[in-house]
């Protein structure tokens, strides 16, 4: 249902991979409606359009793409909303607009309407008295049944619901309502809603606008006196006749239980009650329960829920305690307050604490909880800011923390300033950790709202100003943002600094939510330069021992904030010319070396948490590695270096979800550790220890574990050059056969990315000289194997049960080839050579022109990445200045290549340029002839335009031609392509593409493209790709010559085909072409061929098919396909030879 009661929430802005549950995020954040100029024109050029039917589909399909970048972010509309419907409906009132511009004013209202939500769209509506017969009259004007125009007759019932607002007796407006003829008027009340009931009875969407008319117009005193009696027994008499076994009866059915709805929901309990009953039993009657209807069971549903509020009578929350307790004595109402405070107890549940501080909150604001009783309530408030109990996955406790900010707010309020002087520190404090630290964000805005009132009210807090400055209510919407940026503000003041440390390690590290765990780490990071010492001689201390606990959670949280603490300290040593270990005892350095022996030891890496474990110990391993704490020649080393090799190995026996996690963390360790701890003075590798990690990590790559062979892939990209020189051939290869596709591991996409990715790793760390060893650099020796290797990988197509999942190894190849390529140019560009580039080009433009979006929008970033860099410009890229001319650099980040109406008007130009001909047609015959609606409108569009701008260039016609042509050559019974290809064909017979050559007899292009559709289709059993083959044949016989017949007799082949579906399509699209070529049967027998195909039924038995079918072969004088012997062609349904078929009939099998 359009108008959905949930309709109008606002997302909130997003937090990356932190974001919060419930909170929807867009892959890139807008911040504003940046085409506002641009709607300004579209709309201000409606005018004009309205006599161009073609020119007005494109400024609706243009404004259709701009409204729908904001379906995540509606909120940005809003302040241009006033001025958008002001613009619409100033054509809308003007009397010399022509109807089809009225309608398609209405049609972008509409647009607008369907991005924001009806809600908030419709207190934009003009409501004054001089709108309400204008609107009356128009809706009166239109046909209910005309489904061109539906968004008019939506948006005037929206806009009539709300002038039903007015607050005049519509009797007013009847005047004399007899009309000059001498016949009565129907009142206004009574036109109102006769037009209401004739739209709840439609079947578009003025159905759910005229529901809503219900509901405001019924609910109105003077409508309700005299008229909502008579409605409800008009609804429930329709409903009581209606089926929803029928179409029609459906339609009214739901049109029904949306008015009783809406009305029930916005009608006052009052005037709703008398009827409630009579409804519940005309509904029970409907058994809308055995309705396969699942709108209809909705709504019945929705109906119940509103009738049992009806029913239900109204109960004063239990927080208006503060009413009664304002009526008692002084002596009483402290009883009551003594009683409330029992409450807080940990022996309660979260909805004692919840009532109790809105309890409290409301006493305060009224003066009944006297200054004596702060000392008391102000403990328990604090405790309940923090309030957190786990149920299951989840937790409870967000309800209680926003009534206590509530309780703070009303504190505000309530008490002179030197009242709450004691209490300041604490409360402020509290409030600011959860304005900044809190995991819910109505928590976070609730904390800085009331920190907000205090400071305005109370003006105690200290540096209640600045701080409010950084936290108010948008900053703290994102989290990570108040976690690792605010927080740090904050924490420069002194009265903040140890409250807001000593909360995270007491609460935070330990949370249940492992993103708040990982979050909180990374803002004591950040916070160790505020307080070092404390970190150092508190913090540190204290935390050790926890990473050696028992409780998982608080294990995973410390030993993460020890790396991080570690880390900082180390860093600010190094900062201030101090010695690394300079905030460090001996007891610190070695519980931190203890902290991998005693897990280890207790085999803790095993088992529940064992995931957590491995991620947590890799990120200290890094931390400890990048401080250059003193452990060079340690034992522990050893250790670490097991502990990385073993995660690598175990990916395939942890679960999918922490897989990445794990294997981000080892290799991020591995990266760390081999800097600091495996080379020497010189800065040269221990031959050894080269030799064991590189041979081994080589071996590992051709594991048969897919996940061990992603693992050790990333691994080998990640070592140092100093461990790569002497050994980077033997890497290489070792990767390379790792993205070659083998039958036993043709689904490993996963290990190919991962190889395609670690291979530019590699070069990007042992750099570039062309004249140097093979062995230590990239070189003029490596770099072509380099690049046929990620070459192959653009041509990465695999499918599994997952889908395309060679999507994964083309990203990946596409992304390595531009970074190798930026690293040779910004070095060595002579080592990049012609026809490499050209290749590169060439197939970045194919997955430019390709149908998943996702992988489309990478290429195009990849493609003008390399077209626009130039530090230096990237040499030997084929027609660069057509290129530039085709994609300007001003537009190479406003390009949306995600949409296919702004992708595929651009990479169609290429089309013209003979190098990328090939590569873009055959990324276009996927995205042409695929299955996804919005990409198969764009490309195919923008191939026409091609075809018809080269309609009389021969040339560039037969180039085309020829490549199309080779194309189909190069994927023959390669489904991928062949089918779509088809597709594709198809459409392009059926719109003229190839008229040129149709007058010329047998021209070559259409003879090659029937052998190859024959060619395609032998012995095929895809029923997608023999009818689209049935298509193309279709098209072929507007080709003049011996065309025409031999496409005749692969049609008739077809018509017993022994698939009866074909055999039906074939006869249906025969029929649909000899209507359209007319021409290509004798008129003295067209009528009877004609008559054959419509009445014969085709998916009848074949011998009664192929007696039919025969007889239209004497008809269009075609041979006869002969039967042959099924011993001798036992697996094959047709056998013919075309080349000489006139000459010898005979020898056509079937």
């Amino acid at each position: 249902m359009a108008l959905d009661e949930a309709d109008g929430a606002e997302p909130e802005p997003g937090e990356g991979r932190d974001e919060e549950p419930g909170v929807v995020t867009a892959r890139n954040v807008l911040e504003s409606f940046a085409e506002s100029q641009e709607v300004r024109g579209l709309i201000g050029g409606l005018a004009g359009l309205c006599g161009d039917p073609g020119a007005r589909e494109t400024a609706v399909e243009k404004f259709i793409g701009i409204m729908d970048k904001y379906q995540e972010q509606p909120h940005l509309l809003d302040r241009h909303l006033e001025w958008m419907m002001n613009s619409l409906l100033d054509i809308v009132r003007d009397s010399g607009s022509p109807p089809p511009l009225v309608h398609l004013a209405f049609k972008f209202l509409y647009i607008i309407t369907k991005v924001r939500g009806y809600k908030h769209f419709l207190p934009q509506f003009p409501h004054e008295v001089g709108d309400l017969q204008p609107v009356l009259d128009t809706l009166g004007d239109q046909n209910p049944k005309d489904s061109e125009t539906w968004e008019t007759r939506y948006m005037l019932l929206l806009w009539l619901s709300m002038i039903c607002l007015i607050p005049f007796d519509l009797a007013r407006f009847d005047g004399n309502i007899v009309s000059e003829e001498g016949h009565a008027r129907m009142p206004t009340m009574d036109r109102i809603l006769k037009i209401a009931k004739c739209y709840l009875v439609v079947s578009d969407k003025a159905r759910d606008a005229a529901a809503v008319l219900v509901s405001k117009f019924i609910v109105r005193p003077d409508v309700r006196q005299k008229r909502m009696a008579d409605f409800l027994d008009w609804t429930l008499s329709m409903l009581s006749k209606s089926s929803f076994q029928t179409m029609e009866g459906t339609v009214v059915v739901n049109g029904m239980l949306q008015a009783l709805a809406q009305l029930f929901k916005h009608g006052k309990r009052e005037d709703c009650l008398p009827y409630a009953t009579t409804v519940l039993e005309c509904l029970d009657n409907c058994k809308l329960s055995e309705s396969n209807q699942m709108v209809l069971r909705k709504l019945g549903m929705k109906l119940v829920q509103r009738l049992g509020l009806t029913f239900v009578k109204p109960k004063v929350a239990n927080w208006r305690i503060g009413r009664i307790t304002g009526r008692l004595p002084k002596e009483l109402a402290d009883d009551v307050i003594g009683s409330l405070l029992d409450c807080f107890s940990f022996q309660e549940t979260d909805n004692a604490w919840h009532g109790g501080c809105l309890a409290l909150a409301e006493l305060g604001r009224r003066g009944l909880l006297l200054p004596s009783r702060i000392s008391d309530v102000v403990p328990v408030i604090l405790k309940a800011l923090t309030y957190d109990e786990k149920r299951g996955a989840c937790s409870v406790g967000s309800n209680v923390r926003d009534a206590a900010c509530y309780v703070c707010w009303a504190f505000a309020r309530a008490y002179d300033p030197a009242e709450l002087i004691p209490f300041i520190n604490q409360i402020s404090s509290a409030l600011i950790i959860a304005a900044v630290f809190d995991r819910d964000v109505n928590c976070r805005r609730a904390a800085s709202a009331a920190f907000q009132e205090n400071v305005g009210r109370q003006g105690t807090f200290p540096h209640g100003i600045d701080i409010l400055t950084a936290a108010d209510y948008f900053a703290v919407g994102n989290r990570v943002n108040c976690y690792l940026t605010i927080s740090v503000y904050i924490a420069g003041f002194p009265e903040y600094t140890q409250p807001m440390i000593d909360h995270l390690v007491n609460m935070k590290i330990n949370h249940w939510d492992s993103v708040i765990r990982e979050l909180s780490t990374k803002a004591l990071h950040n916070l160790t330069p505020r307080a070092p010492e404390y970190m150092a001689n508190v913090v540190l201390p204290r935390l050790l021992p926890f990473s050696v606990g028992t409780d998982l959670h608080t294990r995973h949280g410390a030993i993460l904030a020890c790396a991080e603490i570690t880390h900082a300290l180390c860093k600010l040593a190094e900062e201030n010319n101090r010695s690394i270990t300079y905030y460090f005892n001996e007891k610190s350095l070695e519980g931190l070396k203890q902290i991998h022996r005693e897990l280890c030891s207790r085999q803790l890496y095993r088992g529940l948490g064992g995931e957590l474990m491995r991620s947590a110990v890799c990120t200290l391993i890094e931390k400890l590695s990048l401080s250059k704490i003193p452990f060079r020649g340690d034992p522990i080393i050893g250790s670490w270096q097991w502990l990385i090799n073993d995660s690598l190995r175990s990916l395939p026996l942890v679960s999918s979800a922490a897989r990445q996690h794990i294997k981000e963390s080892a290799v991020s360790a591995l990266a760390a550790l081999c800097n600091e701890y495996y080379s020497n003075e010189k800065g040269e590798a221990d031959p050894a220890i080269q030799d064991e990690l590189v041979t081994q990590y080589v071996s590992e790559l051709q594991n048969a574990e897919e996940m061990i062979r992603c693992g050790f892939s990333r691994a080998l990209g990640a070592l140092p050059r100093f461990l790569l020189k002497g050994r980077l051939q033997q890497v290489l290869e070792g990767l390379k056969k790792v993205t070659v596709i083998s039958p036993a591991d043709v689904t490993f996409a996963e290990s190919r990315r991962d190889a395609l990715i670690a291979i530019a790793k590699v070069c990007q760390t042992v750099g570039v000289k062309g004249e140097g060893s093979q062995e230590e650099y990239v070189c003029r020796d490596n770099v072509t194997q380099i690049y046929a290797t990620l070459l192959r990988g653009v041509t990465d197509y695999t499918t599994d049960s997952r889908g395309d999942v060679g999507g994964w190894v083309r990203e990946a190849a596409m992304t390595s080839l531009m970074e190798v390529t930026l690293l040779l140019v910004q070095s060595e560009a002579e080592l990049i050579n012609a026809n490499i580039c050209k290749q590169i080009m060439c197939w970045l433009a194919q997955q430019s022109a390709e149908k998943i979006d996702k992988f489309r929008a990478h290429a195009g970033s990849v493609f003008l990445t390399l077209l626009h860099f130039d530090r230096p410009p990237v040499p030997h890229i084929p027609h660069r200045e057509e290129l530039e001319r085709i994609f300007p650099r001003s537009e190479k980040e406003t390009l949306n290549w995600n949409a296919a109406s702004e992708a595929f008007p651009r990479i169609t130009q290429l089309l013209g340029l003979p190098t990328y001909q090939y590569y873009v047609l055959l990324g276009l015959s996927v995205s042409v002839g695929g299955l996804t609606e919005t990409t198969l409108r764009y490309s195919a569009q923008s191939l026409f335009d091609y075809m018809k701008k080269i309609q009389h260039d021969a040339s560039a016609m037969e180039s085309f031609c020829e490549t199309l042509l080779k194309v189909f050559e190069d994927n023959l019974r390669n489904d991928r392509v062949s089918v779509p290809l088809l597709t594709m064909l198809d459409q392009m017979l059926a719109n003229g593409s190839f008229d040129i050559f149709t007058m010329q007899e047998n021209h070559p292009f259409s003879v090659r493209l029937l052998t190859l559709c024959k060619e395609e289709i032998r012995r095929a059993k895809d029923i997608r790709k023999l009818r689209s083959s049935i298509g193309v044949f279709c098209g072929l016989i507007q080709f003049e010559g011996d065309m025409r017949e031999k496409v005749l007799f692969q049609l008739f082949l077809l018509l017993c085909h022994p698939f009866p579906v074909i055999r039906k399509t074939t006869a249906g699209q025969v029929y649909e072409m000899l209507i359209t070529y007319s021409d290509v049967v004798d008129p003295a027998v067209l009528d009877k061929v004609m008559t054959i195909l419509s009445d014969t039924n085709w998916e009848a038995e074949l011998p009664a098919v192929r007696e039919k079918r025969n007889c239209l072969c004497d008809l269009l004088k075609v041979p006869k396909p002969q039967l042959v012997s099924k011993v001798v062609y036992a697996t094959d349904w047709a056998r013919e030879n075309v080349s000489d078929h006139q000459r010898h009939p005979q020898r056509h099998a079937e």
